[in-house]
């Protein structure tokens, strides 16, 4: 399988590296890597130079969007920038980001999830965080979600969900419409991946709303929000997350933002989500 790589970075001067390196070292070596060089005010660009200039499938491009650091649009306007700069003629096409570090067989194992089922549409491994000097699940997610920094989709699957959606929620609607198309989600529970800066930790304070935009703009409703909301705070140990959430969502709906899924999609979402709640709790 051919694999294409793009990797947003923004001011990752100090992990950029370790991440390609680890990509540079897979058993299975990918196609093409595209890192996007995201209006970095460091080190950046000439840590990416240096590995461009050395690995002909290795690439650099560059693109100025704002400085603050918040997640949805900059990380997937980045990797729509450095898609736009490769052919179609990939098999497998993966956002990553620009703090983690793969295990050598990770690519090699990605492939073997896609070749076990032809339905597989999304398929990865699961992000690791360093605490206490031990590496340990990255909890705020389920070990089936297929978390944005480490994600492969097959070409069909991308093809059918419209790419990645520009805004904050990307990284479940994603998902979510894919299932809609009839395509399923496969994570390798023994595939971990060193993140080397757990999520949010250096998101802008006008972040903490975005959840609960992004609940609203896939059409979960107020109770699934609720719910959703209260699962992030558990496992996030954070009560002012639940509230922070509830807040976005309704923030979202005065402000009558723009939905990321039909009104058929967003009942299909909210059907799945239910299911998935029934099957946990029986």
């Amino acid at each position: 399988m051919n694999i294409y790589i793009v990797i947003p970075a923004h001011n990752e001067e100090n992990t950029i590296g370790l991440t390609l390196d680890s990509l540079i070292n897979q058993t299975v070596k990918p196609n093409k890597i595209v890192v996007v060089n995201d209006n970095s005010t460091d080190g950046t660009d000439r840590v990416i130079s240096n590995y461009s200039n050395k690995y002909e499938y290795i690439h650099k491009v560059d693109t100025i969007s704002s400085a603050n650091h918040i997640p949805g649009r900059k990380v997937i306007n980045a990797f729509n920038k450095g898609l736009e700069t490769l052919d179609s003629e990939y098999d497998i096409i993966c956002k990553f980001d620009a703090d983690v570090i793969f295990p050598e067989h990770y690519l090699e194992t990605v492939i073997a999830l896609f070749n076990s089922d032809k339905t597989v549409g999304v398929a990865g491994g699961l992000p690791y965080i360093e605490k206490n000097g031990q590496w340990i699940f990255e909890s705020i997610a389920s070990k089936d979600h297929v978390r944005g920094p480490v994600k492969a989709y097959r070409k069909a699957c991308f093809e059918a969900i419209g790419g990645l959606r520009s805004s904050i929620g990307w990284d479940s609607v994603d998902v979510l419409l894919a299932q809609y198309f009839g395509w399923t989600i496969k994570t390798d529970h023994s595939l971990h991946v060193k993140h080397l800066k757990p999520t949010g930790t250096d998101y802008q304070r006008n972040a903490k709303y975005l959840q609960g935009e992004a609940l609203y703009k896939m059409r979960f409703g107020v109770l699934l929000t609720i719910i959703a909301s209260l699962k992030g705070a558990i496992k996030r140990k954070n009560t002012t997350f639940f509230f922070n959430s509830l807040i976005g969502y309704f923030k979202g709906s005065n402000k009558n933002l723009e939905f990321l899924v039909t009104r058929e999609q967003g009942k299909f979402i909210r059907n799945l989500r239910w299911k998935n709640i029934r099957k946990k709790l029986l």
